[in-house]
């Protein structure tokens, strides 16, 4: 077994990174996780099967939340620094950022282990009251992230016809090159191309804010800096 193997079957559950321990033996007819991809013995049972990608989809889950608080927290006590972290660690700062994103709108008692990471993502861009009745209603209903979409894009709609006086942005002209690589990101995200938008440039607008809520704070730790006025929470 190498050390990077975490062990899927119903009783044995290791992190990956961790090694096993001195004297210690794989059963070959688990199922292996390594840093490059699956180890599936030749004859699994189906049950076995379906427990292991049970297991696989709560890791990825896990793996969006907790690179999300691990950029949270880096950004908030070590400002000039955590860029760098992210550079060491072979991470994409964007895919993290959209992660930060989300997480900070969703501290951890308001996460729901039933839900995905992509079922809270659908509905961060809401008001807290609207993110807990749609979510209620996901975990009621089962909702697949699509079906939360879709009721997501049909309130929406309904929203918009009872809109007297909706706000219009500003025409932006762009190439078509451009366009087709924002429609193949929205399409990516699993997000219709109007939601993506939204979000994106929601997620834009607060990485702008906090990089200078973070700056101000950076500034007043230096030596002899002035008394820079305190960012406030947006």
């Amino acid at each position: 077994m190498t050390t990077n193997d975490e062990v899927l079957d119903p009783v044995t559950s290791r992190m990956p990174d961790v090694p096993p321990q001195p004297g210690s033996r794989h059963d070959p007819a688990q199922v292996l996780l390594t840093r490059v991809g699956l180890q599936i013995p030749a004859e699994l049972s189906y049950d076995d099967w379906a427990r292991a990608g049970h297991r696989l989809s709560g890791i990825v889950d896990s793996s969006s939340w907790c690179l999300g608080d691990w950029l949270v927290y880096g950004k908030k006590n070590y400002a000039d620094r955590y860029k760098r972290a992210i550079d060491a660690a072979g991470l994409q700062y964007q895919t993290l950022r959209n992660y930060a994103w989300v997480s900070r709108r969703f501290e951890l008692h308001r996460r729901r282990p039933r839900l995905t990471f992509q079922h809270h993502a659908e509905v961060a861009s809401l008001p807290l009251l609207d993110q807990e009745r749609l979510l209620d209603e996901a975990e009621q209903q089962m909702w697949t992230t699509k079906q939360l979409r879709t009721r997501i894009r049909d309130e929406r709609i309904g929203h918009a016809s009872e809109t007297v006086n909706p706000v219009i942005i500003p025409r932006i002209e762009v190439p078509d090159a451009r366009l087709a690589w924002w429609r193949e990101a929205a399409d990516q995200s699993g997000m219709p191309f109007e939601d993506w938008v939204r979000a994106t440039l929601d997620g834009a607008a607060e990485e702008a804010l906090d990089d200078v809520r973070t700056d101000h704070v950076a500034l007043r730790r230096l030596p002899g800096a002035g008394a820079a006025p305190e960012a406030q929470d947006g």
